[in-house]
């Protein structure tokens, strides 16, 4: 009976862990005064996923060479970034732009990715995704397969590098989501915020030398990203993101002739509309329980939304009550202090005989704007927060979240599961 308990209350711990780190859809933003010249725009800021404006944002549309954000990303998450990439026959000469390599030419795959990222080389498409996906096609379905784990529900891709092909195509806030998760991955975010960047050609007597095509970079303070694009048919694409008081935003325009200004528009309404707040600290201590928050918590508001903020204390049951026994308690309050709750019961500590199957995990703060959920914050016991950054989040950071699907609820279990056995290796 002991034993069933204790396979319940891990069960249940893992749930309350699977619904405070799976991310939530984004509440996208109302959107206010402003205007673009491109056929469809939009802007996302990278921290909490909220889209801040978007217009046509759905629409499927050619994206020209903003595909290789997914090549890269997925380029990063499924190969070795320090193994040789040799280009074959399929990669050298490839039409359109090119870093001019020769056929047969071996370099590292993460020197490989900065001139895909920067001069938007097809030959690096090309010979990356042959390298990393066993060829063109098997690379395509990992691409395909990385949108459909994000949800990007109106994108499709045919190939690594975004010449224009039937079946190709991706949407403003699908890029947009995209580009916010792999903001989160440092490789990526290095590489696409590189200016300039050198590489060892070993057919001249000359490195190689790449300038960043995105003009963002020099033109809008704070800018640290993303990638340009451009086909007959796409017209001009951009994917661009900057930094400013610790908040990152990414904003995208598809079809835009005035891209550059249309970008430092964007960015500066976000900055200026939806500033970055911090409603929750990491180790807080929750008003009227023994208890604290294990993570941080910051989400961008708009004008009079902080007095829409909702938030709700659910507690664990009792891991030490019979089946049957006491339900979680749950209270609730309009905004005011982040980690305040109203009435409720925390849950018991365990026999100290027996240790504490729950790790000091009590519960979960649930974050509504409005109706809308945005977050969840896990609360624990005073003296058992577990430490900021866990040996999974070490040992399985953002470059090898592949690793741990959670397409839908028994991959996120399952996936939870084995990330839980392998941190203690």
């Amino acid at each position: 009976m002991k034993t069933l308990t204790r396979k319940s209350t891990l069960s249940l711990l893992l749930c309350v862990l699977l619904l405070a780190l799976v991310p939530l859809s984004a509440v996208r933003a109302e959107n206010l005064s402003i205007s673009t010249h491109a056929r469809a725009a939009a802007l996302i800021d990278v921290t909490s996923g909220r889209i801040l404006y978007s217009s046509r944002g759905d629409e499927p549309m050619l994206i020209a060479s903003l595909t290789k954000i997914m090549t890269a990303l997925v380029a990063i998450e499924n190969g070795d970034i320090t193994s040789k990439v040799k280009v074959g026959k399929n990669a050298f000469a490839k039409e359109g732009s090119s870093l001019y390599l020769k056929l047969g030419e071996e370099m590292t795959l993460k020197d490989m990715l900065y001139g895909l990222m920067l001069r938007s080389g097809n030959d690096a498409a090309t010979a990356i995704a042959e390298h990393v996906g066993g060829s063109e096609q098997g690379f395509v379905y990992l691409m395909n397969a990385k949108a459909q784990e994000l949800n990007l529900k109106n994108t499709h891709f045919a190939n690594p590098h975004g010449l224009d092909a039937e079946g190709h195509f991706s949407s403003a806030n699908d890029l947009a989501v995209l580009t916010a998760y792999a903001m989160h991955n440092p490789v990526f975010k290095e590489i696409v915020a590189t200016k300039e960047k050198t590489a060892d050609n070993p057919y001249e007597k000359w490195d190689y030398k790449w300038s960043n095509k995105n003009k963002m970079l020099r033109l809008y303070e704070g800018a640290d990203g993303v990638k340009t694009g451009y086909t007959k048919k796409a017209l001009r694409c951009l994917v661009s993101s900057a930094t400013r008081d610790g908040q990152q935003l990414v904003a995208v325009t598809l079809n835009d002739g005035n891209d550059w200004n249309d970008h430092a528009s964007l960015l500066d309404f976000g900055f200026n509309h939806y500033p970055l707040k911090t409603l929750v600290g990491r180790g807080e201590a929750v008003k009227g329980y023994s208890l604290v928050t294990g993570k941080a918590f910051a989400y961008p508001l708009g004008q009079g939304e902080e007095a829409r903020l909702v938030n709700k204390l659910v507690l664990s049951p009792d891991p030490q009550a019979s089946a049957g026994g006491n339900a979680a308690g749950t209270g609730s309050t309009a905004a005011g202090s982040s980690v305040s709750a109203g009435a409720g019961r925390a849950s018991a500590n365990t026999n100290g005989s027996e240790g504490d199957v729950n790790f000091g995990l009590r519960g979960v703060i649930i974050l509504q704007l409005g109706d809308k959920e945005i977050g969840r914050v896990p609360v624990y016991t005073p003296g058992q927060l577990p430490p900021e950054t866990s040996p999974y989040e070490k040992k399985y950071n953002a470059a090898s979240a592949s690793a741990y699907p959670a397409g839908n609820w028994l991959q996120a279990f399952g996936s939870a599961l084995r990330a839980l056995f392998r941190t203690g290796e």
